[in-house]
């Protein structure tokens, strides 16, 4: 006898809405953000700004959905078919009972792989003491001659000859040239720092080239061009990207640059305020050496007169005036005497004839 199944009341039954509501709950509660990884397939960017697609293998697909607050971080393009590291959440769509991912971020798979091998040597070069401080060498406060590396026909050539001509026209400045990106840039990158360093024309070297994505900058994460930077004898500047872009050849430099108009500014002094402070220096030198010679006058003076005080003719005349002024007192004491020594004749002549009567 089968056992009979008991009447459902109206608490037990539910509707696919709340089915599919419930299940939701389940699965968010159930599953924090996963790391997902997978190829692209179905890729949709609607005027919303959000991003539809799904990630599949060779066994299963699952949908995903960006939003756009999180669609506009991306620092790549995605396609179809290229393989990408999803962190996301897990969720059911009620509306379909379809279960999908809401995807926090996305990158490249292949540029997760690269950023690990980039850290990765970016340590081993640190441990080899080629990114110490104290390995950085000050730059040439007045260059003669710079060598710039760099490709002949980007923007960063004239950015930096169009800061150098308006800063500092009397240095020489010779370009270098070489391809910026590629897989021919990291090898000619290295070469031309090394020919460089050993021609010895140079007093600074500036390494640089305009913004890029971060596979147009690989050339200067190179481990080859790393090192070239480092084991140069001339100072280099590194000016690689925007602000915002760091390669290992910032490290290693002698000196990094946001930009490469920015690196021309610091690799020469301003003619404009070396005139000015050439100008201020020029009175101030003035100044001491008027007070200079005013003092040396003074002493001058002083010792003219010291010398004519001392002079023979003088201190003759100085004796002579004091032997007649003598010779003035001993007259008129000599006078006064006689004078005196008459009187007393005088009075004893009348006393005599005055006794003889």
């Amino acid at each position: 006898m089968n056992a009979s199944v008991p009447p459902p009341t109206a608490r037990d039954v539910l509707s696919p809405s709340s089915l599919n509501r419930l299940v939701r709950g389940l699965l968010e509660d159930a599953m924090a953000l996963l790391w997902v990884e997978g190829e692209l397939s179905n890729l949709a960017r609607p005027a919303s700004g959000h991003v539809y697609f799904t990630l599949k293998d060779a066994q299963a697909q699952v949908r995903c959905a960006m939003f756009r607050p999180r669609s506009q971080t991306l620092r790549f393009v995605p396609g179809d078919g290229q393989r990408v590291l999803l962190r996301a959440r897990v969720t059911l769509y009620e509306p379909r009972g379809d279960y999908q991912l809401i995807v926090e971020h996305m990158e490249d798979a292949g540029a997760g792989a690269l950023a690990r091998a980039l850290e990765e040597l970016k340590a081993r070069l640190a441990a080899e003491g080629l990114f110490d401080a104290a390995r950085r060498r000050a730059l040439p406060a007045y260059p003669r001659r710079i060598g710039v590396i760099t490709s002949a026909s980007g923007a960063a050539i004239r950015d930096v000859l169009n800061v150098l001509r308006r800063r500092f026209a009397l240095v020489e400045v010779e370009l270098l040239p070489v391809p910026v990106q590629g897989k021919e840039a990291p090898a000619a990158i290295a070469a031309m720092l090394q020919h460089a360093c050993r021609s010895g024309r140079y007093d600074v070297l500036l390494l640089t080239r305009g913004g890029g994505a971060n596979e147009d900058l690989a050339a200067f994460n190179d481990e080859a061009v790393v090192r070239g930077v480092a084991a140069c004898t001339v100072p280099v500047v590194a000016a690689v990207g925007h602000e915002i872009d760091f390669t290992l050849v910032d490290f290693a430099a002698d000196l990094r640059a946001p930009t490469p108009s920015a690196a021309a500014e610091l690799l020469v002094p301003d003619t404009v305020l070396l005139r000015t402070r050439l100008t201020r220096l020029h009175a101030q030198l003035q100044h001491r050496a008027a007070q200079a010679l005013q003092q040396l006058a003074q002493r001058l003076d002083a010792w003219q007169a010291r010398l004519h005080n001392q002079h023979p003719a003088q201190r003759l005349a100085r004796a002579r005036e004091r032997l007649q002024s003598l010779h003035a007192r001993l007259r008129a004491l000599l006078t006064a005497r006689l004078a005196l020594l008459r009187a007393r004749a005088q009075q004893l002549r009348g006393h005599l004839h005055g006794v003889t009567l």
